[in-house]
């Protein structure tokens, strides 16, 4: 039976809400081994002049422990 793990993250993008989604497991599986999935929690987006200039995400990055 696998045991895992779940730590909660933040990343952002300038370019879209995929790209933070991907640079933040990107960026979670530099330090972690197994990373299984991750589940968005939160969507925010900053904003100037009307349009959007940041998405950000809060995930729950799932990682199995060996």
């Amino acid at each position: 039976m696998a045991v895992a793990k779940v730590i909660e993250i933040t990343a952002g993008s300038k370019d879209s809400l995929q790209d933070a989604i991907e640079r933040g497991v990107s960026k979670a599986s530099e330090t972690l081994e197994n990373v299984e999935g991750a589940w968005v929690q939160d969507i925010k987006v900053n904003c100037k002049d009307g349009k959007v200039t940041e998405w950000r995400v809060n995930m729950k990055v799932t990682f199995v422990l060996s």
